[in-house]
C-alpha cells in the first residue's frame, strides 16, 4: 500500500470529488483477481489504519456498479507479524471480519509471525521453514478456492 499512497477516507471527498485515482487503481486491482493474500503488522491489537483506510476506499461503489464489488466472492488469505509474542492475532481476527461482513470467504488457515524482528533475514525471508511452508499453504488455499468458485 505505500506504492498506492490514499487520502484518508472522507464521505465529503468522495461525495465532491468521486474517489481518489489511487483508490480506483487500488479498487481495480481486487476487481481484476479473485483472490488476494493480505499480510500486515498489527498496531495496537488492531489491523493498521493503512489496510482499513485502503479497504474504506475500495469498498465504495462508484456510478452504476454494485455494491462491494472489489470485495463480494473474493477469496482471501491472511498473515501477520508484530514484534510481540501474539504475532498480530488480533489484527488477524479484526480482518477476517471487516472482510467476511464484505463478502469476502477468508481461507481458514491464517499464519501470525510473532517476534517479527527476529524472525526475518536481511532480505526479508522467513527463517522458520514451516512457517514459510503455511505462507506457501495459504496461497495455495486462496487459488484452489478462487478456482473451485470462479
Amino acid at each position: 500500500l505505500r506504492d498506492i499512497p490514499l487520502p484518508l477516507y472522507d464521505g465529503d471527498i468522495e461525495g465532491e470529488q468521486g474517489l481518489p485515482p489511487n483508490a480506483k487503481l487500488f479498487k481495480r486491482m481486487l476487481i481484476e483477481n479473485s483472490g488476494m493474500l493480505i499480510s500486515s503488522p498489527e498496531y495496537n491489537a488492531a489491523m493498521t489504519a493503512v489496510l482499513k483506510n485502503a479497504i474504506d476506499w475500495a469498498s465504495r461503489a462508484e456510478p452504476g456498479e454494485p455494491p462491494l464489488l472489489a470485495f463480494r466472492g473474493k477469496v482471501g488469505g491472511l498473515m501477520s507479524a508484530s514484534p510481540g509474542n501474539f504475532g498480530g492475532v488480533r489484527s488477524l481476527a479484526m480482518a477476517r471480519a471487516v472482510l467476511a461482513n464484505m463478502g469476502v470467504i477468508i481461507v481458514p488457515t491464517q499464519l501470525a509471525v510473532v517476534r517479527a524482528r527476529e524472525a526475518f533475514d536481511a532480505q526479508g525471508n522467513l527463517l522458520d521453514e514451516r512457517q514459510r511452508e503455511t505462507v506457501r499453504a495459504i496461497g495455495a488455499e486462496v487459488v484452489s478456492f478462487a478456482i473451485k468458485l470462479g
